[in-house]
């Protein structure tokens, strides 16, 4: 399944930065960046449960916020994208062109 993470950090502090630096590492491990705190990702059920509860370990709720948008198929019928950036997916591997 494709999913969409969204993310905003409270930065005010050193904890902050280093917060939203851990969150967006776990985030790099699961997909694509495709805009500063917002990531493409391609799970399963398995991955897609290991990836919420690794950024709710994360974020402190009080401060942050996140968003997880589940994407219906066919991903490339549905988003759509505008810009100098453009992201490709060609045997479930990103290519940014």
């Amino acid at each position: 399944m494709w999913i969409v993470v969204c993310y905003d950090v409270n930065t005010e502090t050193r904890e902050g930065r280093r917060r939203l630096r851990r969150v967006a590492q776990v985030c790099k491990n699961y997909g694509q960046r495709v805009q500063k705190s917002v990531f493409e990702c391609q799970v399963d059920e398995m991955k897609y449960e290991q990836l919420r509860k690794k950024l709710l370990k994360e974020i402190k709720q009080e401060l942050d916020n996140l968003r997880l948008y589940r994407l219906t198929e066919p991903r490339d019928k549905r988003v759509e994208e505008y810009g100098s950036v453009r992201t490709l997916f060609f045997d479930e591997e990103p290519i940014v062109v």
